[in-house]
């Protein structure tokens, strides 16, 4: 066999299901001069009679089959990077694909100039809704080739080792492999990829597509969403403790602060994300794994993440764990806290008191948020339920307390309005909302989601009712958040199952979920899809400019 010009490593463990899809995705490379090496991590399940059939209808396909399971990615990825036998290598995650024209892309880059990998789009597909973005797109949205990981390095957030292809010739010289018996060794390799390369090139183009489950179950979810495992947060740690030693032994320190950013705004980030939904002795675990790592961080770091997020740490540094799963609930949100506190010098804080410590002082001023002179649609204020009973049909009866740390509203009743919509037209609930305290309202709404106007065709998907207020002229409109438990309400509307739950995730918001049933879902929805289709839609409008 003539040598191939490029070795694609697809590794697996007990994935018998989706291994043929990845495979196939590489056999169908508009580039077909590759090695597809399928490294399997000791299955237990079909997995190997998978990849001898593979094997068997294609000879550029080799299974390699270790002897004992490594419980990572690592060791397959290293297994067959010493048997591969092309001088470029790719990386391929059995529960992904890669793009038709990948290979032809990357090797290109390669064959245009001596670099030392080359890197493309990431497509992320949601396996839950089929919706796609791209990973990072801000760093891939140009050709470009790089000198060094310090003319951008931005480029440590984009972390992925099987968005690249790396010349064997680079990975050999610096005896450059996976770190084994770790997690997260994705986040070592590519760092020190990063530094290592006197040249990289960019491209535009997706080259990796990234089925996301973002929703599966513990124990078929990947190791980057077993976030709940302490152990999970532990390994994530150690690999930035391992970074931070790379990048002082290879003389990189200047890209510290970089790489401590980095960690806050997309490790930190992700479990401060899942906060609300931990119990007190997880908090308190994870706060003493994560605090002492926090100390070590470069204050610089600190002083480029938005002040909410700031917030959160510095709750989770002082040991406030349940005001750091209240404050995590606003992320990305503009949430307000339910309460601030103003020192002499007239700065505001997080929480009912000042804070103790200069630290902890300057990382809680919230006074840049500026409560109380934001124009007043983007003002900050925190509406939740405090009690969901239901009612007749699909109805739910909310008591909603609406705080206004910031004392915008004047004292009085105020009229606000609940909103969802699960079509173009909004079903709008007024009700009032009444002074308890100072910044603090309470309120009353009749929500019967039968009245909801749906399209003719229906509608499939989730809704979460908003909060409306009204003051001089203005409108507000905000979250509206919920309990994180509470039971489910199931009932039918017109052709259509109707489900009012907690969200799981996220802030946790109110719940509403429409399912078409019946013929709107036999035979509407159908026709109407067809009819909607781009082609369809162009005939009409040709036929429509004909008969003008």
């Amino acid at each position: 066999m003539r040598t191939p010009d490029v070795t694609v490593t697809v590794i697996v463990y007990n994935d018998a299901e989706r291994l043929t899809r990845a495979v196939d995705s590489v056999r169908r490379q508009t580039h077909a001069n590759v090695e597809i090496v399928i490294s399997d991590d000791h299955s237990t399940d079909e997995t190997p009679d998978v990849a001898r059939r593979l094997a068997a209808e294609d000879p550029r396909v080799r299974h390699l089959r270790l002897e004992r399971n490594s419980g990572g990615c690592s060791v397959p990825r290293n297994r067959a990077l010493e048997t591969a036998r092309a001088p470029y290598l790719m990386f391929l995650d059995s529960d992904d694909e890669l793009p038709d024209d990948a290979v032809e892309l990357l090797l290109a880059a390669h064959r245009e100039r001596e670099i030392d990998f080359a890197m493309g789009a990431v497509q992320r597909v949601r396996v839950d809704n089929g919706r796609r973005s791209t990973w990072m797109p801000h760093l891939v949205a140009e050709r470009r080739t790089l000198g060094g990981i310090e003319a951008d390095p931005r480029l440590l957030f984009e972390h992925l080792a099987t968005s690249k292809m790396y010349a064997r010739a680079f990975l050999d010289r610096h005896g450059l492999r996976f770190p084994e018996g770790i997690h997260y060794e994705d986040q070592l390799f590519s760092a020190q990829a990063y530094c290592l390369a006197k040249s990289f090139t960019i491209i535009p183009e997706p080259v990796y597509r990234w089925y996301v489950a973002p929703f599966a179950a513990s124990e078929a979810a990947s190791i980057s969403n077993q976030r709940h495992k302490l152990t999970n947060v532990r390994d994530r740690v150690h690999v930035q403790h391992l970074i931070d030693a790379f990048l002082a032994e290879s003389g990189h320190e200047s890209l510290r602060e970089d790489k401590d950013h980095k960690f806050l705004k997309h490790d930190f980030r992700m479990y401060a994300g899942d906060l609300p939904y931990r119990d007190e002795e997880w908090l308190s675990s994870f706060a003493d794994i994560v605090t002492p790592y926090l100390d070590t961080l470069t204050p610089g770091a600190f002083a480029r993440l938005p002040r909410a997020e700031r917030v959160v740490i510095q709750l989770i540094r002082d040991h406030r764990l349940p005001e750091a799963r209240l404050a995590a609930r606003g992320l990305g949100h503009g949430v307000a806290p339910r309460q601030v506190t103003t020192d002499e010098q007239g700065r505001t804080y997080w929480g009912d008191h000042i804070p103790s410590s200069d630290r902890s002082r300057r990382e809680l001023d919230i006074s840049d948020l500026e409560l109380e002179t934001r124009p007043f649609p983007s003002a900050q204020f925190r509406h939740e339920i405090t009690e969901i009973t239901r009612g007749p049909g699909a109805s739910v009866d909310l008591s909603i307390r609406t705080y206004d740390p910031a004392l915008r509203l004047p004292v009085g009743p105020h009229r606000a309005t609940l909103l969802i919509a699960p079509g173009r037209r909004r079903l709008r609930v007024p009700f009032r909302l009444s002074p308890v305290r100072p910044g603090t309202f309470e309120g009353h709404a009749h929500l019967d989601l039968a009245a909801a106007p749906l399209p003719f065709q229906g509608f499939a998907g989730v809704r979460h009712p908003l909060v409306r207020l009204e003051h001089q002229g203005l409108s507000h409109t905000g979250l509206l958040l919920a309990p994180l438990t509470f039971p489910s309400l199931t009932t039918q509307v017109p052709s259509h199952r109707l489900t009012v739950e907690p969200e799981g995730h996220g802030p946790g918001r109110l719940q509403v979920r429409w399912e078409p049933v019946g013929v709107t879902a036999r035979v509407v929805r159908p026709v109407v899809r067809r009819v909607a289709r781009p082609r369809v839609k162009r005939a009409a409008r040709l036929l429509a400019s004909a008969l003008k």
